[in-house]
């Protein structure tokens, strides 16, 4: 059941990567502004679309570094197995 699960995951995985298509983090009316402006010398609009990805990743990195501190602070350190010295059975 595991291999299913796990073949499964991957060939989607594969069938996202295979046919997906190139985007933009932006509007058509935010690209046409910053194109316009960089054509009529303007360079503060040449980063634009790394600027938005920059602010688009900022939610994802908190929510990960939450998650981290939250599995650092609760996960079991110190596990005590008392093992009797014996058969363990008879």
């Amino acid at each position: 059941m595991k291999t299913i699960k796990y073949g499964v995951v991957v060939i989607c995985f594969l069938l996202s990567i295979t046919f997906s298509s190139n985007v933009e983090a932006q509007c058509s009316m935010c690209t046409l502004n910053a194109e316009n402006s960089v054509q009529h010398g303007n360079h503060q609009g040449k980063n634009l679309n790394k600027g938005i990805l920059y602010l688009l990743a900022m939610p994802y990195l908190a929510v990960g570094l939450i998650g981290f501190i939250w599995y650092k602070k609760y996960r079991k350190k110190d596990i005590l197995v008392d093992v009797k010295d014996g058969k363990l059975i008879d």
